[in-house]
């Protein structure tokens, strides 16, 4: 017999089956018959079924009939209203037509009254409604609860129908009478009592105790029963209270049918059995809705009340009538727990206890319902839902949300930052994929949402606002800051082959880990720039998408060069955006707000080309040449605003936006054929701005604007002509432009100078002249050379500036934003409106950067010019307060802050030229503006190196030195180095020159960065590749840059190798550049002892420590060692000691305990018990710094302690300072007891450290103090090792024992 198969069997044991059921030849199971298809028309005789029956797959069983048997009928259903229908054969039909006729007339002939006098009258129930209620079918009372089953509504109604005609019937017998007809639903039984544990005869026990407590009840008024009530349920458990009601209420909803029985008649004498049960029913009505009340007060009730004719309603799911409730009450006010941020359909954060109304919307959540709003997390769900409208609502919700984080009006009521939790969210990913979607609206939302993400409108108006300031052309790229996760690998000895390259590393990245570092460079990763171009090109949207696509572009092309070339080389992309919105030729609208935008001219598209022209020479030629903007340029500018057949406000930004792209590519020396051919257009202009200067009618914001950006042009156009004719070159590219085609402008620059400068008495003018005024002063600055006009300012002017118009004064303006995110880095003008107000048309920044500007360009010429506007008090002021800051750098503050570094910078180029006093002011300013100026001001870097730190140094002359040696004579110090303080001042002054040098030799590197940034500040436009600045990693130079030369030859000469230090040989100078350092260093401590502010006392012993580790032999040098010493000495002053800190690590340093490690293996290498490295040393072990160095030293390097023989005289600190408090560590005081006991600390060797050692150790056994067992424990343990030494170290012993 074969086996049945199993789900064991493997694909050979199958065929191995079938082959041995095929050679015994047994029948099969089933037949296959292949039948026709009746589904596809397949038709088929008997004999084609038979032919065709082995084709077709069909499984017959066996003792299976192939046709189903025919059912029985069932018997005809009969209708008992149909039965009152009968009609018989002998019927009239005309009479039976009668009968059944519906009309009017048949009605009402065979209406008959009924007699109502028995009937009695009652007046319906007063209400407080309207209207009486309607009554329902459903709240039809029936007596007999239908049986369960499925019934329609019609055998429903029959079935009650049934059970009133039996009530009727049983109502004639008055002795009979159900449970139901007497109205007691109750059993003549306990309902809780079961009877368990009383015996066998425990039904009547339970019966009899039933009745006794049914005995009590009745005894016991109403007031008794509810105050035992009460008590009850206060000593009960509230489990077991829950229990007896659940007990009580499944008796009361099972359907229990008790027989009828014999009701007492009212002349029939009462029995006991029988009286409680006729008292039972009121008494469990009342316990029942006493309970029932308790029930209503913990558990809240349904919001419907199921009624028993409702269809499959019989059992009751209260978890289905949940959502019906109504809502609960929001959480109460001044509750200390979070709570989830909701927010409304505007972005507006919504408290929790507020209670809106449900039809606002805000209540369609299923995590806490009570409480109006959404959740982020709830957005996000709706953004992803199927219906459009849902997912365009959340779409904007979140553009809302985002433009009110951008403001930061969440940072007071939210804890972490709203950006970077939706950001981690997956905030992009989820915008670029609503981009794809078909539904116009979803993907116009998608635009609004990213352009909230990232365009900040007031950060486009402060850049548009400083355009005309000097150099106000060129900003930083919008690139965050790199963050290195994994340390870079030395690939120096690596072949180029071999090397990773940048570009693949970037591919090989996820969008997610890229999103992290840069959100714009992810979205070009994630071909946002495809999608940008399909919507313009094919969807072709509404207006205020179209304007949100555009800032978009504006946004990414801040970014870099990198993004800006993307946006050119994407394909159809600037073509669709020049053909569609920046046509040459147009229909006017009547409308000023087109339905379209399509066909007509967007000054957002011209303010796109103009900031992509700033990221480089050659794009900007791209989009003259290639994408017709020169065309465009002469378009918009050869016509006044007024007749461009546009509205009033957009044609004049189109003329503005054109002015401004013309300035940009001016600046690179392009498009001056242009300038040629426009001249006369563009001295109309420049005349007609004359007049809205009248007296009554003051310029309006858009044509100052328009005026701002010709006279922007006009300064490129001349650095332009003036740089081509001071390097007279012969190239053909340059000959359209010379000298003599900006020379016919200066006398209407000068005499809209003249007009400004009167207008600034009128105070209805006064905000628009002190806007023209810096461009005009720029304007003239280019023609300082023919310049006859001298403007007069003086105190009053200078007033005008003050404190509380810097940035550098204002720690606030410069502080990054806290909700600020580092891969989406911007401005942060929407949240510090004082910023925004530094740009405005009264802000002093521009006029005194342009005014210092014309100033030093007339005095580099007649130097016998003099104003008093640098003596002016508000301006020392104003000096005074920025000695001593370090301001933080940022994107929050850079774009502001170059622009005073700039200004600050002219003001010393004027006081070096014009001004004798207040020397060591300015030489302190000119010192600190070295440590903030920013990448793109490298010129200015060398400039102040080479010329003003020398100049303004003028104590030399008025008897410096010979104070400093007075003032030294007057410490009175034990020790005196070999050579006083002020023949080495002296000697340092009288190598200034050397000096300069030096510096200017460690900065060669900046070559290059200093051509770049000298072709901006000199006006060499033709050179000039690029109007954006450097990538903004910091300020140029660190901030401790007077200790670069020691800094880099440690750098240079120490090498690392297996964890430890290799020192090697000097590079030639390096003995001379550590001397002109030191001597720096020197004169800056004695003299600009702010300068040097900025760094960390830490820090600089830090740096001075690197003079013992770059050589065996430097700090042995005698000018090495004399100003070394003096160095040290002004270090460890009285009022500068306790400013050292060690325990923050050092700029460039992981900890000082690592340095000071380096210093104990140099030193017991190379030392030769050298005084000063000695000190060095010696400084770290005082007791207010950390334990870990002098435990380094007693526990790793002991044998320093034989060579480190500086006295007490030779210390530059107290003594004090090393035992003063007593030690408290165990192990230092075991390692300060073994160098006694062993001789390895001895007074005669090192003597510091052995009355620091033995002060400690006689404090820690002879202290009177409560302390812990194991520190008495310890000092029990030194006692009885000083006893019991041998006989070879008594002399110590005995020495020991004396001194303690």
């Amino acid at each position: 017999m074969l086996r049945r198969p199993k789900p064991t069997d493997s694909e050979s044991d199958l065929l191995r089956e079938q082959e041995q059921f095929l050679s015994s030849g047994t029948q099969s199971a089933v037949n296959i018959v292949r039948r026709p298809d009746k589904r596809r028309g397949d038709i088929a005789s008997d004999d084609s079924e038979k032919s065709l029956g082995n084709q077709r797959d069909v499984v017959t069983i066996p003792d299976f009939p192939d046709q189903l048997p025919t059912l029985t009928p069932a018997p005809p259903k009969k209708s008992r209203f149909k039965k009152e229908r009968v009609c018989f054969e002998d019927e009239d039909p005309e009479e039976l037509l009668d009968r059944h006729d519906t009309h009017i007339s048949a009605v009402l002939s065979r209406i008959i009254e009924r007699d109502t006098s028995a009937v009695p009258v009652s007046f319906p129930a007063f209400t407080g409604t309207a209207f009486p209620k309607v009554l329902h079918r459903s709240t039809i009372q029936t007596q007999v609860m239908a049986p369960r089953g499925k019934k329609s509504i019609f055998a429903s109604q029959i079935a009650a129908q049934n059970a009133k005609v039996r009530g009727a019937e049983s109502q004639k017998d008055p002795l009979v009478s159900t449970p139901q007809a007497s109205g007691s639903s109750t059993v003549d039984g306990p309902l809780l009592l079961s009877g368990e544990g009383l015996g066998p005869d425990k039904a009547e026990q339970t019966l009899k105790i039933h009745q006794e407590n049914q005995t009590r009840l009745q005894g016991m008024s109403h007031s008794e029963i509810l105050e035992e009530q009460k008590l009850l349920l206060a000593q009960l458990d509230p489990r077991l209270v829950d229990f007896v009601r659940s007990r009580k209420s499944q008796k009361a909803l099972s359907p229990v049918s008790p027989p009828p029985q014999r009701e007492v008649c009212p002349d029939q004498p009462e029995s006991k059995t029988v009286q409680p049960q006729c008292a039972k029913p009121q008494l469990d009505s009342e316990v029942v809705l006493m309970m029932g009340d308790e029930e209503d007060e913990t558990k809240p009730a349904l919001p419907v009340k199921p009624q028993k004719e409702w269809l499959h309603m019989d059992k009751l799911e209260p978890e289905k009538l949940e959502w019906m409730k109504d809502l609960p009450a929001p959480r109460r006010q001044g509750t200390k727990k979070a709570m989830q941020a909701r927010f409304d359909f505007s972005g507006t954060l919504i408290p929790p206890a507020e209670d809106l109304p449900v039809h606002l919307g805000l209540h369609h959540h299923g995590d806490e319902p009570e409480l109006a709003g959404y959740s982020l997390q709830e957005i996000f769900l709706l953004s992803r839902s199927k219906l459009t409208q849902q997912r365009s609502l959340a779409l904007n919700t979140l553009a809302h949300i985002l433009s009110k984080a951008h403001a930061g009006e969440y940072s007071t009521c939210l804890s972490g930052s709203v950006l970077a939790s939706l950001l981690d969210a997956g905030l992009l990913f989820l915008l670029r994929f609503s981009l794809d979607d078909s539904v116009e609206s979803v993907m116009s939302a998608a635009v609004r949402a990213l352009r909230a993400l990232l365009v900040s409108h007031e950060d486009e108006e402060c850049l548009d606002a400083t355009f005309h300031w000097l150099l106000g052309t060129a900003v930083f790229p919008l690139i965050p800051p790199v963050h290195e996760e994994e340390d870079e690998e030395d690939e120096e000895g690596l072949a180029k082959s071999k090397k990773e390259m940048t570009k693949e590393r970037e591919e090989r990245k996820l969008d997610h880990d890229v999103a992290r570092q840069d959100i714009v460079k992810a979205l070009l990763k994630m071909q946002l720039l495809q999608r940008l171009r399909y919507i313009l090109e094919v969807v072709r949207p509404v207006p205020r998408t179209v304007l949100d696509v555009l800032e978009i572009l504006i946004r990414i092309a801040r970014h870099s060069t990198f993004a800006a070339t993307q946006i050119l080389d994407c394909p159809r992309l600037m073509e669709t955006v020049i053909y569609e919105f920046l046509p040459c030729t147009w229909t006017p609208t009547s409308s000023p707000y087109p339905p379209s935008l399509y066909g007509l001219p967007v000054s957002t598209v011209m303010k796109l080309l103009r900031v992509l022209s700033s990221t480089g020479r050659h794009v900007c030629a791209r989009i003259l040449n290639s994408l017709g903007g020169r065309r465009c340029l002469s378009r918009f500018l050869a016509m006044e605003p007024s007749v461009l057949l546009l509205e009033p406000g957009e044609a004049i930004c189109c003329s503005t936006e054109a002015l401004r792209l013309w300035a940009v590519s001016a600046s690179y020396g392009q498009a001056s054929k242009l300038y040629i051919d426009l001249y006369p257009v563009l001295v109309k202009t420049l005349q007609a701005a004359q007049k809205p200067c009248g007296p009554s009618e003051p310029l309006q914001l858009l044509e100052l604007q328009r005026i701002t950006a010709l006279l922007s042009l006009l300064t490129q156009v001349t650095h332009t002509a003036g740089s081509l004719r001071k390097e007279q070159r012969n190239s053909d590219y340059f000959l359209d432009l010379t000298w003599g085609h900006v020379t016919g402008l200066q006398p209407t620059v000068t005499g809209l100078l003249k007009g400004c400068m009167r207008a600034l008495d009128d105070p209805g003018q006064r905000s628009s002249a002190l806007t023209l005024l810096p461009c005009y002063l720029v304007c003239m600055g280019a023609y300082y050379s023919q310049l006859s006009v001298q403007v007069s300012l003086d105190e009053r002017v200078c007033s005008y500036y003050c404190r509380s118009s810097s940035i550098i004064c204002q720690p606030v303006l410069r502080a990054p934003s806290p909700v600020a995110v580092p891969s989406l880095p911007s401005l942060g003008c929407c949240r510090a409106q004082s910023a925004r107000g530094l740009v405005a048309s009264e802000s002093p920044l521009p006029l005194f950067t342009a005014l210092f500007y014309l100033l030093d360009n007339l005095t580099s010429i007649h130097r016998g010019l003099f104003s008093p506007l640098l003596l002016a008090k508000p301006m020392l002021a104003y000096l005074r307060c920025c000695v001593g800051v370090m301001p933080s750098v940022s994107h929050t503050s850079a774009w502001l802050l170059r622009h005073e570094h700039h200004m600050l910078y002219l003001l010393l180029r004027l006081a070096h030229r014009l001004v004798a006093k207040h020397a060591p002011l300015f030489h302190q300013v000119a010192l600190a503006l070295l440590s903030w100026l920013l990448p793109g001001s490298e010129y200015l870097v060398h400039k102040l190196l080479r010329a003003l730190p020398s100049v303004f140094l003028r104590e030399g002359a008025t008897g410096g030195p010979e104070a400093a040696t007075l003032a030294e004579l007057q410490l009175q110090e034990k020790f005196t180095p070999l050579t006083g303080l002020g023949a080495l001042l002296r000697d340092a002054l009288s190598h200034l020159p050397s000096i300069r040098g030096c510096y200017l030799t460690h900065l060669a590197h900046m070559e290059q960065a200093v051509l770049s940034s000298a072709d901006r500040h000199l006006g060499r436009n033709p050179w000039l590749t690029s109007q954006l600045l450097p990538e903004l990693t910091g300020p140029s130079m660190p901030s401790d840059w007077p200790f670069l030369p020691l800094v880099s030859l440690y750098e240079q000469a120490g090498v690392r190798q297996g964890g430890g230090l290799q020192v090697v040989a000097l590079p030639a100078g390096a003995l001379q550049s550590v001397v002109y350092c030191l001597q720096w260093l020197l004169l800056l401590e004695s003299w600009r002892e702010q300068a040097l502010k900025t760094v960390p006392a830490g820090a600089k012993l830090a740096r001075l420590a690197c003079i013992f580790l770059c050589s065996s032999d430097l700090f042995l040098e005698q000018p090495v060692q004399e100003l070394t010493w003096a160095l040290l000495r002004g270090l460890t002053q009285s009022g500068r000691l306790e400013a050292i800190d060690l325990g923050t690590p050092p700029p460039g340093l992981a900890s000082f305990h690592d340095l000071y490690v380096a210093l104990l293996a140099q030193y017991e290498a190379v030392s030769f018990g050298d005084a000063l490295f000695g000190c060095f040393l010696l400084l770290p072990l005082q007791r207010c710094f950390s334990a870990t160095m002098r435990l380094a030293l007693f526990g790793e390097h002991v044998g320093i302690l034989r060579s480190l023989c500086v006295s007490l005289e030779q210390l530059p600190v107290p003594l004090e300072s090393f035992t003063n408090p007593p030690e408290d560590s165990l192990p230092l005081l075991g390692l300060y007891f073994r160098s006694l006991v062993t001789g390895a600390l001895r007074s005669d060797r090192c003597p510091v450290l052995y009355s620091v050692a033995i002060a400690h150790l006689n404090a820690f056994v002879f202290s009177q103090d409560a302390v812990s067992q194991e520190v008495e424990a310890t000092r029990r343990s030194l006692l009885r090792k000083t006893y019991y030494l041998t006989d070879e170290v008594h002399p110590c012993r005995l020495l020991l024992l004396y001194v303690l």
